[in-house]
C-alpha cells in the first residue's frame, strides 16, 4: 500500500454532512450547522448537524425504548460476545481508512493513530468481550437457612460524552463497556472531531447492533450535552474532557442523582532521580509529554529533576526535543502534528508570556510554524520554572510545552508532585527499589508509572484524584459502573415465621 501523505489522506472521505444516528436513521433536517475543520491545513472538511435539546429527547427515548423492550439486554452474553468481536473485527478491517479520517480531524500523527488509538479502539470490544464471559457473582451460604446471591443487571441508559483529544480510542471504550453489559446509550463525541464517532456507527450496524442501543447526537457542549445531562431518562452518564465542564455536567447530572464517571484534566509529575537509568528516563519523559501532540490529560507536563542529574539531563533533554519531526500528520516521518485548532495553540503559546512573566526560562520552541500556516502548529517547548508556585506548574496547558523543576531529596520530589489541583498521573524514574516503593506510597494520584510511559491495563482501574476526576474506567470499574448489584435472599428450609394478628 502506498504511504505517501496525498494517498492517505484521499483514505480519509470525510462526509460532507455529519448527522445525528438515532434508532438507526439519521437526522438533519433543520439542525444548526458547525464546521468541522482539518487543523494540519485550516480548511472545513465537512459540516456537523448539531442535535437540538428535541432531538436530544428522541435520541433518549430511542435507547429507553431498546432497553425496556429491546433484544439487546435479554441476549445471552455469549451472542454478545460475538457481535463485540465482529466489531473489533471491522475496526481492524477499516484501520486505515479509520487512521485517516481520524488524522484529518485531529492533527495527530496517522502513524501514531495507526499503531495506537485505532488499534485501542478495536481491542476496547475484545476486552469487554473476554471480560463479560469471565464475570461472577457472589453467593453466602453463612446463613443455614438461607441462601442470599447478588446478581449484577444493566442499569439502562448511558450518556457517554467522549473528547477531542483522542476522539475514537476513549469514546470506543464507553461504548464497549456500556453495551457489553446490556445497556443502551447516547453517544456525544466532541464537536470539534465527531468524523470517526460517526464511522464507528455504520460498524456497530454492520456487526448486528440492533437498532436503538447506540444512537449518535451531534454538538457544542452547552447545546447538545447540556440536554444530554440534565435528562431524567439517563441512568448513568461518563465523561472524559476538561475539569470546568466536568463540574457543569456534576451540577447538571446532581438534580436526577444521576451516578457520573468523569475523567479530567491531568498536570503529571514526572519524577526522575540520580538512581535512574538516565537515557531511559530521557526517552520516557519525552513521550509522556510529547505524544499525542502534548494533548492528552495523562502527559508528564510536570519534569522533576534531581539536582544532581539535572544539568545531564536537561542538555540531551532540550537538544532532542528540538530534533522532533513536526509536519504534515499524514507523513509517516512526523512526530508532532498539528494542533487540535488554532485557537487552542495559540492558548497553548500563551504560556510562554507566563512562564517569562513568573521568572522562568524558555529554554527552546514557544513559537508558532509559521513555514506550515495557516496549519495549527507549534515548535515544541520546554521552560525552566521559577517554582512549583508558577501558571505553567499549575495549570493544564494540554500541549506539547514542559515545564522543568529541581529537587533535592525523594521527599521534596514527592512534595512538589503533591501540591497540585490534580492527581491523574505519576510517573517515577528509579533503579532504587527504595525510592520506588516509597513513592507508590507517598504520591497521590489514580495510576504510577514506574520507569515506564503511559502504560494502560484495561483490567485495571484508571481514574484520578482531585480535580483529575471521580470514578474509575477499567474491567471491574465499569462492571459496577454500568450494572446495578441485586441481593437475592431464598430460603432453603421451611422457616418459620411469627405471624402478626393471629390466623
Amino acid at each position: 500500500m502506498t504511504s505517501s501523505p496525498d494517498a492517505l489522506r484521499a483514505l480519509a472521505e470525510p462526509p460532507v454532512l455529519t448527522p445525528s444516528v438515532i434508532d438507526g436513521h439519521e437526522l438533519s433536517d433543520g439542525a444548526h450547522r458547525l464546521a468541522v475543520i482539518d487543523p494540519g491545513r485550516g480548511q472545513q472538511i465537512s459540516e456537523l448537524a448539531e442535535a437540538c435539546p428535541r432531538t436530544v429527547d428522541a435520541a433518549v427515548q430511542a435507547a429507553a425504548r431498546a432497553f425496556d423492550s429491546g433484544p439487546w439486554p435479554r441476549l445471552p452474553v455469549e451472542v454478545r460476545q460475538d457481535v463485540l468481536r465482529r466489531i473489533s473485527a471491522l475496526i481492524d478491517r477499516d484501520c486505515e481508512r479509520l487512521a485517516s479520517l481520524e488524522c484529518l480531524n485531529t492533527g495527530i500523527p496517522r502513524a501514531h493513530l495507526l499503531r495506537g488509538q485505532i488499534a485501542r479502539a478495536s481491542l476496547n470490544f475484545r476486552f469487554f468481550a473476554d471480560f463479560i464471559g469471565q464475570t461472577q457473582g457472589d453467593l453466602y451460604t453463612q446463613n443455614q437457612d438461607y441462601l442470599t446471591f447478588v446478581r449484577r443487571d444493566a442499569v439502562g441508559v448511558c450518556a457517554l460524552l467522549g473528547p477531542w483529544n483522542a476522539p475514537l480510542a476513549l469514546t470506543s471504550m464507553k461504548i464497549a463497556a456500556a453495551i457489553a453489559f446490556g445497556n443502551t446509550c447516547v453517544v456525544k463525541p466532541s464537536e470539534q472531531t465527531p468524523l470517526t464517532a460517526y464511522a464507528l456507527m455504520a460498524i456497530l450496524a454492520e456487526a448486528g447492533v440492533p437498532k436503538g442501543v447506540v444512537n449518535l447526537v451531534n454538538g457544542r457542549g452547552h447545546i447538545t450535552g447540556a440536554a444530554l445531562a440534565a435528562h431524567p431518562r439517563i441512568d448513568r452518564l461518563s465523561f472524559t474532557g476538561g475539569t470546568g465542564t466536568g463540574r457543569a455536567i456534576m451540577s447538571a447530572t446532581g438534580a436526577n442523582l444521576t451516578p457520573v464517571t468523569l475523567e479530567l484534566g491531568g498536570k503529571s509529575a514526572n519524577l526522575v532521580f540520580e538512581s535512574a537509568d538516565l537515557q531511559r528516563a530521557i526517552d520516557g519523559a519525552l513521550l509522556g509529554i510529547f505524544s499525542n501532540n502534548g494533548q492528552q490529560c495523562l502527559a508528564g507536563s510536570r519534569i522533576l529533576l534531581q539536582d544532581s542529574i539535572a544539568d545531564e539531563f536537561i542538555e540531551a533533554f532540550v537538544a532532542r526535543t528540538r530534533r522532533i519531526r513536526v509536519g504534515d500528520p499524514f507523513d509517516p516521518a512526523t512526530e508532532i502534528g498539528a494542533l487540535g485548532s488554532i485557537a487552542h495553540r495559540d492558548r497553548v503559546l500563551s504560556y510562554v508570556e507566563a512562564t517569562r512573566t513568573d521568572g522562568g526560562e524558555v529554554l527552546t520552541g514557544g513559537h508558532a510554524i509559521e513555514a506550515l500556516a495557516p496549519g495549527a502548529f507549534m515548535a515544541p517547548t520546554v521552560a525552566r520554572a521559577r517554582s512549583n508556585s508558577d501558571r505553567i506548574c499549575r495549570e493544564e496547558i494540554f500541549g506539547p510545552f514542559a515545564a522543568l523543576q529541581t529537587f533535592t531529596t525523594p521527599q521534596e520530589a514527592f512534595a512538589l508532585a503533591n501540591d497540585s489541583l490534580f492527581g491523574l498521573v505519576s510517573y517515577i524514574w528509579s533503579d532504587d527499589l527504595r525510592v520506588t516503593m516509597a513513592g507508590q506510597e507517598a504520591l497521590r494520584s489514580g495510576l504510577i508509572w514506574v520507569n515506564t510511559p503511559m502504560v494502560r491495563e484495561l483490567r485495571a482501574p484508571f481514574g484520578g484524584f482531585r480535580e483529575s476526576g471521580v470514578g474509575r474506567e477499567g474491567g471491574k470499574a465499569c462492571e459496577a459502573f454500568y450494572t446495578e448489584e441485586k441481593t437475592v435472599t431464598i430460603p432453603v428450609r421451611d422457616v418459620p415465621l411469627n405471624p402478626l394478628g393471629g390466623r
